[in-house]
């Protein structure tokens, strides 16, 4: 358990710097059963520094990208900032996508731990962001990404004309969204265009870490075969209670924290530098096609890129910074 003075210290950072709360502004934090102090400590932290502070707790979700409550919606749309360290993710909500049309900041923190808070907190952002700039031009007009990996990932995804998004989880413009704390720069590839096989050998999304590899094969943009022993078959399981689209392959994304760990918190995670993740599920909020109610991160370590067929990043190490 982090001391109480340090997640103070932490959810000051988050609401001041990273979310630039100002006096003049109302902060909103959604957490859930399981997130309690971090909320609180993150609503006491408002009270010091907005005008009104409100915490609102939920029952938390079942996965990640669940909608929540009708009422919860409404209040996120009624603030100037939403904060919300919850156990499963708000990022891929339609709710989050209708608070951001409002005007309204929101800085999502799903599964977020007090060590994760107080230890990423702590990264100078701005080298983050240099970092994560830097990444984003190399992607943008790119036509097609491969990766590989000596465990035997061979994936091809075609992104042309696709936005490239940077999120560094410091949100102080009208209407800016991202996570917090963060650090990745990520697209979502075009439906039904990725081909090849993903084996996932650091975490995956309300699973965690990962006892052994986790393998899906990818036929026409959807894992068609998830193979390897227990937690594929509870990514399995979590996939059948949404159906087939929760199979799309929606995300690629490249970490750009160097404060970031592999510790089976996805929040953290899928952050960590040296590593990148595809996601299965929703890219809707991305500028994708499809809104299903579930997106799952899976984190794969000392990766190689290529853009263009240029090789951009070898073992998890860029080659152009």
């Amino acid at each position: 358990m982090a001391e109480k003075s340090d997640l103070h210290k932490a959810a000051v950072t988050a609401v001041r710097d990273f979310m630039g709360c100002s006096s003049d502004e109302t902060l909103l934090v959604i957490s859930d059963e399981n997130k309690r102090n971090i909320g609180l400590a993150l609503h006491e932290a408002g009270k010091n520094i907005c005008s009104e502070s409100y915490y609102l707790e939920m029952k938390s979700r079942r996965v990640n990208g669940e909608e929540p409550p009708e009422a919860v919606a409404y209040m996120m749309t009624r603030v100037d900032v939403v904060l919300c360290p919850t156990t499963y993710s708000l990022t891929h909500t339609k709710a989050k996508q209708e608070a951001v049309k409002h005007g309204v900041r929101v800085g999502t923190m799903p599964g977020i731990t007090e060590d994760t808070l107080i230890r990423c907190l702590s990264a100078d952002y701005k080298q983050i962001i240099d970092l994560s700039n830097k990444v984003a031009k190399r992607l943008e007009d790119c036509a097609t990404i491969r990766v590989t990996t000596k465990l035997g990932t061979e994936l091809f995804m075609a992104v042309r004309g696709r936005q490239v998004f940077v999120s560094t989880g410091v949100l102080r413009k009208i209407g800016e969204s991202g996570n917090i704390p963060s650090g990745e720069v990520y697209l979502s590839p075009w439906e039904g265009r990725t081909e090849g096989k993903v084996v996932v050998d650091g975490s995956i999304a309300g699973i965690g870490l990962l006892s052994e590899p986790v393998v899906f094969n990818v036929k026409n943009g959807y894992a068609i075969k998830i193979t390897g022993k227990n937690e594929s078959k509870l990514l399995s399981a979590m996939l059948a209670r949404v159906g087939h689209e929760a199979r799309n392959i929606a995300e690629f994304g490249i970490g750009t924290n160097y404060k970031a760990q592999i510790t089976g918190d996805i929040l953290e995670d899928e952050k960590a530098l040296g590593t990148i993740h595809i996601a299965l599920g929703n890219n809707a909020s991305m500028g994708g096609k499809v809104s299903v109610p579930i997106h799952i991160d899976c984190i794969i370590k000392n990766p190689n890129v290529y853009a263009d067929e240029e090789l951009i990043m070898e073992d998890g190490k860029l080659l152009f910074v």
